[in-house]
């Protein structure tokens, strides 16, 4: 959807005859049927009249065609400016421009991630040149009028304040910056001359309307790349029930259309491999070429799963198949063929920053989709504002019409394919009671150590080579790093151990990097994810008392935002909050400690509940 699409010559009347931000704001209301914000009308108001006097000169054809807020369909993405026309050789040429009113900046260590001050605070956000090309990959990958006639995409960044730097344009950025290049505030020259090498002449095929009206479908090399990547990955490979749950949905997928939506619930508990069926479905339904997207709540498996596919084609290209749970709260109904769901325990009510858009994440994704796939485990809900119950999905299924076939993935891949150790774990825990009152670690090699410090050795040891063993933690200590780089957050001076939190330099990829052995993660960046051995520090939210497993709310840190608000429950429902809370630090719990396909090392930092698990355990090993 354009909201804005006239001649370079009309535009420039709109600037200078009229306010153009009421322009845009009326086609906002009229096209788009919603209110426009302040800071939205502010933004027009102040950086529009500098891309009018970009324009103004001759060099650029006054028949050349300027668009303003460009919707990417089926995305929340949105252009702030298309110039359109042809070069020099008679061909479609678009440049994309995304505008920014930042007048400082800061560097990074996050490739593409800049600081800017946003709402008079210092935020990481994309670099601007990342976040053009991004866009123009997009469009180069999905729209199919744009790669099927060849429309040639030309992305940059204006950023009319700001007064240039060593920062945005670092050489660290250098890769964004020679596919995107950034024009600062006194770059006026150096921006009109980019436009009129690629716009010799005007918009004489209405390049703006074949846009719009394209098809958004993924492309055929796109396609074929990512399923060339697929063939002879081992780490993708289905067998028993996966292959069983994949061929049932992609029956669906191939039978669906607009009047026949399809709900499919896939139930498994770890190691079942729900995310080796849910890539597995991306990849088949693109190479049908069907518009499909993997999607989570939680950001590490998806950034997990878009590096491991990064090197085949652009990051921006893979990034276009990975999506947040948020981002369809204003999607069109059936706008895409399949969405495949992971981790949907994780899904929340409402979506954004500060949890106030849309209405239900569940109703919003079955209806942008014709086969919705719900791939769960109720047994991992781990915060207060997890709604992804199967209930909750069949409420939402049967409001919006569609059919719901529910599954479920039995085989158990993780820990060493002892689905013994996962009932063990429901017992000791006191999740539920289990015939496996203790453990037989002839299947699984799990240990419990009585210092941090040899724990944390041994998973060093277990990483050599292999780089598939981590620490995590109970989120008990304060993230004291955050602020100061060289301060310590898990610290324990009896035992002479103190180590970071990973949520560091490498973000969500913390899992992949062979230094971050020496770090300790979080419910919140190894959720979705595995790795061989896990070594796992237990805080004193859980401890073994008079017979039975206790959690206690307040002995978590303040920062973490997973029982954020619990004091209220608590006092409106003393009773039912205390269950919920109970089960979600439960639930955390059994997450950390079914993350090792190989192996559990825990310690704890409360002696009778190491002791309690030494006992359960059995009498083989530490």
């Amino acid at each position: 959807m354009i909201v804005y699409s006239k001649s370079k010559k009309e535009f420039l009347e709109d600037v200078v005859n009229h306010s153009i931000e009421d322009v845009i704001m009326s086609a906002v209301e009229e096209r788009l049927l919603r209110r426009v914000g302040k800071s939205e009308y502010l933004s027009w108001k102040n950086s529009l009249p500098y891309v009018a006097n970009i324009l103004t000169p001759d060099e650029i054809p006054s028949d050349a065609g300027v668009a303003i807020e460009y919707r990417i369909p089926r995305t929340s993405n949105r252009i702030d400016v298309i110039v359109s026309g042809q070069d020099a050789g008679g061909n479609d040429s678009v440049i994309i421009i995304e505008l920014k009113q930042w007048s400082d900046a800061e560097l990074t260590d996050k490739d593409g991630i800049v600081r800017t001050r946003l709402n008079s605070s210092m935020v990481e956000t994309l670099h601007p040149s990342y976040q053009a090309w991004s866009y123009a990959a997009l469009l180069e990958g999905f729209n199919e009028t744009i790669y099927e006639e060849k429309i040639t995409l030309k992305p940059c960044a204006y950023l009319h304040n700001y007064e240039g730097g060593d920062a945005l344009t670092a050489e660290f950025y250098s890769p964004h910056l020679l596919k995107a290049p950034l024009f600062a505030r006194d770059d006026k020259k150096e921006l009109r001359e980019f436009i009129g090498r690629h716009i010799k002449r005007g918009d004489r095929n209405n390049v703006l309307q074949k846009i719009q009206g394209g098809r958004i479908k993924p492309s055929k090399p796109l396609a074929d790349s990512l399923v060339s990547m697929m063939q002879g990955n081992s780490e993708f490979v289905m067998i028993d029930s996966q292959k069983l749950v994949f061929e049932d949905v992609m029956s669906l997928v191939r039978k669906s259309n607009r009047n026949h939506k399809h709900v499919v619930i896939v139930d498994g508990a770890p190691g079942t491999g729900k995310t080796v069926v849910a890539i597995n479905l991306l990849v088949e339904a693109t190479k049908g070429r069907k518009l499909v997207q993997y999607v989570t709540k939680n950001s590490a498996p998806r950034q997990v799963y878009e590096s491991k596919l990064v090197g085949h084609f652009k990051k921006s290209e893979i990034s276009n198949f990975f999506s947040g749970s948020g981002n369809f709260t204003d999607t069109d109904s059936n706008a895409f063929d399949v969405l495949v769901v992971d981790e949907a325990h994780r899904l929340n009510a409402k979506s954004g920053m500060f949890q106030n858009l849309g209405e239900n994440q569940i109703k919003e994704l079955i209806n942008a989709s014709r086969v919705s796939v719900f791939f769960i485990d109720e047994d991992q809900r781990v915060t207060l504002k997890d709604i992804g119950e199967k209930e909750e999905i069949r409420k939402w299924a049967a409001a919006l019409g569609a059919n719901v076939i529910e599954t479920e993935l039995r085989s158990q891949f993780r820990c060493n394919g002892s689905n013994g150790y996962l009932a063990w774990l429901d017992d000791v825990l006191n999740i539920r009671e289990t015939a496996n009152t203790s453990l037989d670690v002839s299947d699984y090699d799990f240990r419990v150590f009585d210092s941090p410090s040899e724990l944390h050795e041994i998973i060093r040891e277990r990483n050599r080579g292999t780089n598939k063993a981590r620490m995590v933690a109970g989120y008990c200590w304060d993230w004291k790093s955050k602020r100061d780089s060289k301060a310590m957050d898990i610290v324990l001076p009896e035992y002479g151990y103190s180590a970071r939190w990973n949520l560091g330099s490498d973000g969500m990829l913390w899992i992949l990097k062979p230094t971050s052995v020496e770090e300790v993660g979080c419910i919140h960046t190894c959720q979705g994810l595995e790795m061989e051995y896990v070594g796992v520090i237990l805080g004193t939210d859980l401890v073994y008392r008079d017979g039975h497993i206790v959690t206690n709310p307040a002995n978590r840190s303040t920062q973490d935002k997973s029982i954020h608000g619990y004091k209220k429950l608590m006092r409106g429902d003393p009773e039912g909050g205390a269950a919920l809370l109970d089960k979600i630090i439960k639930n955390t719990y059994r997450t950390l400690m079914s993350r090792g396909t190989k192996g559990c090392y825990i310690f704890s930092t409360d002696e009778e509940t190491a002791e309690y698990f030494k006992t359960r355990k059995g009498n083989a090993g530490i």
